[in-house]
């Protein structure tokens, strides 16, 4: 094989003995920032989920009445495991795309179609830009309606 061969062909050559000269070019294989992997945690995807899904007006809540009522509970609590920000969400998430769910409670008197249209286009804006995975599907259930005379579940903080 002779030494432009070689170079064709992606191996090293040898001037002499003991000696080897690397082909030159690129050093790393192409742009830095496709170097590695990044991994997104469920839990990244669900505080971005339901932080997107708060900002739409008719939104009065995250989660079931009970959890709602346990999350804050455990919200008081030193080193509770799970964010308020996340309650009523949950996400799957593979290496390019994820799914969601999400549990709602809507104010009385809104279009829970047009809550939950609004809820979907937010969510995948904000996940996809945030995250560059594909969102795959967003599936809402609404657990309840929040009525205007009623009371928040969520017990008044006792320090303020």
């Amino acid at each position: 094989m002779s030494d432009t061969e070689s170079h064709r062909s992606g191996q090293d050559t040898i001037d002499s003995p003991g000696a080897v000269r690397a082909q030159t070019g690129r050093r790393g294989g192409g742009d830095p920032g496709t170097r590695g992997r990044t991994t997104i945690a469920d839990g990244v995807v669900e505080k971005i989920t339901g932080m997107a899904a708060r900002d739409v007006a008719g939104v009065h809540a995250m989660g079931s009445g009970m959890s709602r009522t346990f999350g804050a509970v455990r919200d008081r609590v030193p080193g509770g495991t799970r964010s308020g920000v996340t309650r009523g969400v949950k996400a799957e998430v593979g290496e390019k795309q994820t799914a969601l769910d999400l549990e709602i409670v809507v104010e009385y008197g809104v279009s829970i179609e047009e809550v939950a249209r609004d809820v979907r286009e937010n969510v995948v804006a904000a996940v996809e830009r945030m995250t560059g995975l594909e969102v795959v599907e967003v599936n809402i259930a609404v657990s309840d309606v929040k009525l205007p005379d009623e009371e928040d579940e969520e017990p008044e903080p006792r320090i303020k």
